[in-house]
């Protein structure tokens, strides 16, 4: 017996494991939500008007699609898609989807009764239904910020597709482009050096050797073909723009390979933008299109 009550007092019982923080606690998750939420919008507005845009006239509702009231509803059910497609990739539960939607369509349609009474006009109604969103958005992530995540099972393809994130995002901006192809302006390229140098100053990555003098190359290269397209004119321009965007691509390559002065996920949606961008642009020029 005193052996026994000896050994047991010699054990020692590992203390168990913190437990992790609930998801969906405290305010910087609960301000993360919100800008997800934000996000998902933008690119869902990103994503689907141009494909409205480009089914109006097959079909014959511009005209409808250009009313007020309706490209009002038209935006709350580009932005409603784009939030619940991120939102059910984070796991949220559909009363909360559902709730989120709500946010999106109530202050519109609120908006829309003194608008059909003549009380408001279209800019009002836009700018009505914008500013009541916000607050019935942070009301229903206030009401849900406790909630634990359900558990969804994705597709490898998926989760593949949400690692490549900024590849997404970039195609996302140039949808507008794939509807009208055309050659941007001149000016345009004047942002490809001057984001790097921001990002840098931001960042503080403008240090080292040869970092800061390698960017100011860039700039100078982009603002002397920027002065020589829009003094060239015509045809030579678009070409001059179209190769400018092209040779970026290759600048956020060589970074993206470095990790130098920017993050690799922004050399990766530039790198992606600027190339698809320019070879939108050489189609159109070799098309006629400008």
């Amino acid at each position: 017996m005193e052996n026994t009550r000896v050994y047991a007092d010699s054990m020692v019982v590992p203390s168990p494991a913190p437990m992790p923080a609930e998801p969906g606690t405290g305010t910087r998750r609960l301000w993360w939500h919100l800008a997800e939420m934000a996000l998902a919008m933008v690119v869902g507005m990103l994503l689907l008007g141009p494909l409205w845009d480009a089914a109006g006239a097959p079909l014959g509702i511009t005209g409808t699609l250009d009313r007020p009231d309706v490209a009002a509803l038209v935006m709350a059910t580009n932005m409603t898609v784009g939030m619940t497609v991120w939102m059910r990739y984070r796991a949220h539960h559909w009363r909360g989807v559902v709730e989120m939607a709500a946010a999106m369509y109530v202050p519109f349609l609120l908006v829309l009764v003194p608008f059909w009474a003549g009380r408001l006009d279209g800019d009002a109604l836009m700018l009505g239904g914008h500013l009541l969103m916000v607050p019935a958005m942070v009301l229903v992530a206030v009401r849900h910020r406790h909630e634990t995540p359900v558990s969804v099972r994705r597709h490898p393809a998926v989760v593949a597709l949400a690692h490549r994130w900024p590849t997404g995002l970039a195609l996302l901006m140039t949808v507008d482009m794939w509807v009208e192809p055309r050659v941007l302006n001149p000016w345009t390229m004047l942002v490809l050096p001057g984001g790097y140098l921001l990002i840098g100053v931001v960042r503080r990555t403008l240090r080292g050797p040869g970092v800061l003098a390698t960017q100011l190359v860039g700039l100078v290269a982009w603002v002397a073909l920027t002065l020589a397209a829009v003094a060239v004119g015509g045809q030579t321009a678009a070409w001059l723009v179209a190769l400018g965007w092209l040779a970026h691509a290759g600048w956020d390559l060589a970074h993206h390979r470095t990790g130098r002065v920017v993050p690799r996920w922004y050399t990766e949606g530039c790198a992606v933008l600027d190339t698809t961008l320019a070879g939108i642009m050489i189609v159109a020029i070799l098309t006629g299109a400008v």
